[in-house]
């Protein structure tokens, strides 16, 4: 039997004491967001986690005249532009807030992050339980897994604090939307996104690569359009308006861009218009998600639909799974979805 891996083990590979490990393990307040990251991070990898117990803790016997649980938390942390506005996350939401509400039960939707503040305005014996959309942070996982309520994960997942996720199939939409491009005789293609941004985006890279690969073309792969461009649409604009200058400048234009969502394919939309570079007469651009803006943007965003309310609402249906089988094996749900061809994409003339 492996030996069990202590909080002092813990301390002296992260450089920290043991009482930093402590609070960054319970979410206190006390070490900072990096360290706290980085103590959980070597937890994880030292298999800290893997040793507590992985079903959630028993709930107390109802008493007699108590009110059950009958209230869902929609926790969406406001972290990278998610919010309830949001034409992706609002839908996700929606689909959660529909489907609760169909079995008559109630929904609560909390945006904070921070697990002490969570705890604060919590009332754990009134919560069914949780569906977490987006990023949320390891340590208010831990705290949620600590209290024994069942939760749900949509487009995120955490191996510190494994549980029952849901994504969309984004490796096998973005090999299709690649292929397409292939046929239509593209051969120069660059992806455009932070891969370590989500792992959706990192499902979208790989999915790109493999098309490329299978089809025997050198993946010759700009690494600034793999980086951060911000967060902000603005941001996306500014950046992408530098790296598409730079590209001319050394002829190295590509005749497709493959983009991670679609909210960066319209900021390079924008920047190639302010480069002077028409779309799709010089270049063609995708996008995913298929957001409200990519049909009223022009050309028309060719893209991938994602069912953005069915996530939320199979997301309760996993949940109350959970709920009523807490024992059963974990599973991760993968959505498919359809390419959604409009202008933004032209064939390449050999």
């Amino acid at each position: 039997m492996a030996k069990k891996v202590t909080m002092q083990q813990i301390a002296m590979q992260a450089g920290v004491s043991k009482y930093a490990v402590s609070k960054a393990l319970s979410g206190q307040s006390g070490v900072s967001e990096e360290t706290r990251e980085r103590i959980v991070k070597i937890a994880t990898q030292l298999g800290y986690f893997l040793q507590e117990k992985t079903h959630s803790t028993p709930r107390a016997p109802m008493v007699k005249g108590q009110r059950r649980a009958n209230t869902i938390i929609v926790l969406l942390p406001n972290v990278r532009m998610q919010n309830r506005a949001s034409s992706f996350w609002g839908r996700i939401v929606d689909g959660v807030t529909g489907a609760v509400a169909e079995r008559g039960l109630g929904t609560i939707l909390v945006t904070e992050h921070s697990p002490e503040n969570f705890l604060n305005v919590l009332n754990p014996a009134g919560v069914l339980g949780i569906v977490g959309v987006g990023l949320v942070g390891t340590s208010l996982l831990l705290e949620i897994r600590k209290l024994g309520i069942p939760f749900v994960l949509v487009d995120h997942e955490d191996e510190s604090v494994p549980c029952d996720t849901i994504f969309f199939n984004n490796y096998d939409a973005t090999r299709q939307m690649t292929n397409y491009l292939i046929g239509q005789g593209h051969r120069s293609i660059q992806f455009v996104g932070d891969q370590s941004y989500s792992e959706s985006f990192r499902q979208r890279w790989l999915g790109f690569r493999t098309a490329v690969e299978d089809h025997g073309i050198p993946l010759r792969q700009r690494a600034d359009l793999l980086a951060n461009l911000g967060i902000s649409r603005d941001e996306h604009v500014a950046h992408l308006s530098r790296i598409g200058s730079q590209m001319m400048r050394d002829a190295e234009l590509p005749t497709a861009f493959v983009c991670a969502n679609d909210s960066i394919a319209i900021a390079l939309l924008s920047a190639l218009q302010t480069i002077g570079v028409r779309v799709p007469d010089d270049v063609s651009v995708t996008g995913f998600d298929d957001i409200d803006d990519a049909l009223e943007v022009t050309p028309a965003l060719t893209t991938v639909h994602v069912d953005k309310k069915r996530m939320g609402s199979r997301a309760v249906d996993l949940l109350l799974h959970r709920i009523e089988n807490g024992d059963a094996p974990q599973e991760k749900l993968l959505l498919c979805g359809h390419v959604v061809l409009r202008n933004s994409v032209s064939s390449v003339t050999p």
